[in-house]
């Protein structure tokens, strides 16, 4: 999947269990979204739920995303559905 990755991109998630983190993009995906899953150095599963060559535009899609859940419904009921409670968004920025 990190064949899709810029320089900036936004992560919802970085989860140790694959299953886990798949189950979290066939969710997001049913929402609209085209996810990207990326495996670190540690074997972490990032989440990726946009990325941009712009960091602004990357803050500016953490935000929105961000807001957008947490308005639906507390972090508590976020993370029931989602497995996520949505609070902590961050930007990945891509080593070349």
């Amino acid at each position: 999947d990190a064949a899709g990755l810029r320089a900036y991109s936004v992560v919802i998630a970085s989860l140790s269990v694959k299953p886990n983190a798949e189950a979290l993009k066939a969710r997001m995906e049913q929402e609209g979204y085209k996810i990207i899953l990326a495996q670190n150095e540690q074997g972490m599963y990032r989440v990726i739920i946009a990325s941009y060559d712009d960091k602004g535009a990357a803050v500016h899609e953490r935000n929105t995303i961000r807001d957008k859940y947490l308005a639906s419904g507390s972090s508590d009921a976020l993370r029931r559905t989602y497995g996520i409670p949505f609070d902590d968004l961050w930007i990945l920025q891509r080593q070349y």
